[in-house]
């Protein structure tokens, strides 16, 4: 399945974080990002990387070869292979000292990433650095707590990084929500739906049984006339039916401008329908309210299911030509093609 978010010319934490966890395994893309910002370094058989106790700002990814991060003790030897990465704890915390020794089991080339890499991948690229940090951080506050159970003893400055580590996260996870969150309306924006889109991809999961594209009708008359003001707070009352009736396992969405879109979780072909006609009505039952000066505007609902061996592009042309249908109809309305009925205003 292919979730490309590209919006075709006619119109406008997963499976994966266990194995993170378990073996820090760098995905192919974020490979490619660090390989791009960082610096190739070779090691010989035997030669170290860092030693235990040293303070250093850097974290590394193996190319290829291995290297052993020995901590000591009676602890088990970590051996690192092609796609890990070691040594992140200094860079995400700076002045950090080593808790263990790093060095090549054989010929190896690792990329070296420095504060000042990172700062600049940041800048280049902060969803794909967001996600790894979030599961960087799960991975340290992990391993380093199961480093100090297995030591007995606590170490006060560990635990305060902890902390911080816990704090940052957080602070990671709010600011990726208000990333992908539309400031006039509160639903997710294109940036949330493309995560979105990302997270089902990686999980193997269908993101729902359809999609609905729903556009206000005649929402430039009411700008127009009434000024923008009047406009947002249509938007935003649009946006309000739509949440009405979304459940948590649905996904809402402003694309841009006043066109929407909700990724339906449904059993059945007829539930989707209903669901698209339950927000029709809801919609219609405000509009019934409305005085001389509008707080809402009817819409036009497009529909399309989903399938698992197409993509979003595939699913938005459909749900497009079905919405374009039911504003040639008058409006005030959905439209699914041969798949589902129409009804009318």
């Amino acid at each position: 399945m292919s979730y490309d978010l590209t919006m075709p010319e006619s119109s406008d934490a997963t499976a994966g974080g266990s194995r993170r966890l378990e073996h820090a395994v760098l995905s192919a893309g974020e490979l490619a990002l660090f390989s791009a910002f960082g610096r190739e370094r070779t090691f010989g058989p035997g030669e170290l990387v860092f030693e235990r106790g040293q303070v250093q700002t850097q974290m590394y990814v193996c190319l290829e070869g291995e290297v052993d991060l020995d901590f000591g003790g009676d602890l088990i030897v970590k051996r690192i292979g092609p796609g890990e990465f070691f040594g992140e704890l200094g860079l995400l915390i700076g002045g950090h000292a080593r808790s263990a020794d790093a060095r090549a089991a054989k010929a190896c080339k690792l990329i070296e990433l420095a504060h000042e890499d990172f700062e600049r991948l940041v800048s280049h690229d902060p969803v794909v650095t967001a996600h790894f940090l979030r599961g960087a951080i799960v991975r340290v506050v992990h391993s380093e707590r199961s480093l100090i159970h297995q030591l007995r003893r606590r170490n006060h400055e560990m635990e305060l990084a902890l902390e911080s580590l816990d704090a940052t996260s957080r602070l990671l996870d709010q600011s990726e929500a208000l990333a992908g969150t539309d400031e006039l309306t509160g639903l997710h924006n294109r940036r949330g739906l493309t995560s979105y889109l990302r997270a089902c991809q990686n999980n193997g999961e269908r993101p729902g049984l359809g999609l609905l594209l729903i556009d206000c009708d005649k929402f430039k008359r009411v700008n127009d006339r009434f000024g923008h003001v009047v406009g947002d707070h249509v938007l935003q009352n649009v946006a309000k039916a739509i949440r009405t009736q979304t459940r948590e396992a649905d996904f809402a969405c402003r694309l841009g401008g006043d066109e929407f879109c909700v990724l339906v979780q449904a059993d059945s072909a007829e539930k989707l329908f209903g669901f698209a006609q339950a927000l029709l009505e809801a919609v219609r039952v405000d509009l019934a309210q409305a005085g001389e000066v509008p707080h809402i505007c009817p819409v036009s609902i497009g529909i399309s299911l989903i399938e698992a061996d197409s993509g979003w592009s595939d699913w938005y042309v459909r749900a497009d030509h079905a919405l374009y249908e039911a504003k040639r109809l008058g409006g005030d309305r959905l439209y699914g093609g041969a798949v589902f009925p129409s009804a009318s205003a």
